[in-house]
């Protein structure tokens, strides 16, 4: 397997109004090989999407990062803004929960995507056009040629993320990292999307760092799972062995919190104290 992503002792830090710094990812390891998804499971506030963002190179001051991000043996941390740009798409690509954060509202999204082949793969416009609609029509939309000239509110959600994952592969992205892609969606469309991510990665052997905190959306897509609790990793491994056998206390509350793992709601688990103990071991 070809490493993509080696991610060792990342730690993100806020400095608040008084000074003290308020440290949201705590010494993370983590590593994606291509053709491979790793899910990266927890609660809101657990670290995982500021995490992602700290891969990305989109933490902003007050934000310090610290550690070592290496991607395609490249390291990351420390890099200009503009190094770091010529890494972004071509190399890593986002997909973010809003799909609105991705996608200029005043642009439709044929002329986004035809800006995006002629930047970054030196198109010219009749040939950037065709492969767009080529693309929109590759992710599932329908009627592609004339859509091509809706703006992005023109589409449902559902079918902007359709248009975000069309520019990761317009770009060519080796890495995917898709942050809570699918929550807003329901689970006619989230099915759809995931199934869209797995026959793109079957094609391309893009590997994707998935955030998410729904359990079954991340069995549905991963191979491997890394837990993160009040950012830091408490537990990793192969997806199945850890939901069928969790080690940790806050994986065993987090799986318990799940309405599929009961029969009635009086059986659903809270998230207690308990899950506060030491993390256990593992390997990437």
């Amino acid at each position: 397997m070809t490493r993509l992503l080696d991610v060792e002792g990342l730690t993100v830090e806020f400095l608040t109004d008084t000074g003290e710094p308020v440290r949201a990812v705590r010494g993370v390891d983590v590593t994606v090989d291509a053709g491979e998804t790793v899910a990266i499971l927890g609660e809101s506030g657990s670290g995982k999407s500021v995490m992602s963002r700290a891969i990305m190179g989109l933490v902003d001051f007050p934000g310090v990062v610290e550690g070592s991000i290496r991607f395609d043996g490249q390291e990351l941390v420390g890099r200009s803004e503009e190094q770091l740009r010529r890494v972004r798409g071509s190399g890593i690509g986002m997909v973010f929960q809003d799909s609105l954060d991705s996608l200029n509202p005043v642009y439709s999204v044929g002329a986004q995507l035809v800006e995006a082949l002629r930047v970054r793969r030196r198109m010219d416009r009749g040939a950037a056009r065709t492969r767009a609609i080529e693309l929109m029509e590759q992710v599932g939309i329908v009627d592609a040629e004339r859509r091509f000239r809706s703006y992005p509110h023109q589409f449902s959600g559902g079918m902007r993320q359709r248009i975000c994952i069309a520019l990761t592969v317009a770009l060519g992205s080796k890495l995917l990292i898709a942050d809570e892609p699918t929550t807003a969606l329901d689970v006619t469309v989230q099915a759809g999307i995931i199934s869209l991510l797995k026959d793109i990665q079957a094609s391309t052997h893009m590997g994707m760092l998935f955030v998410t905190h729904d359990l079954a959306v991340a069995r549905m897509i991963a191979t491997r799972v890394i837990i993160m609790y009040q950012g830091e990793i408490v537990e990793r491994g192969d997806i199945g062995a850890v939901f069928d056998a969790p080690q940790h206390a806050y994986t065993r509350r987090l799986l318990l919190s799940h309405p599929g793992s009961v029969k009635t709601w009086r059986e659903l688990g809270g998230l207690s104290d308990e899950t506060r103990s030491t993390g256990v071991g593992g390997t990437n």
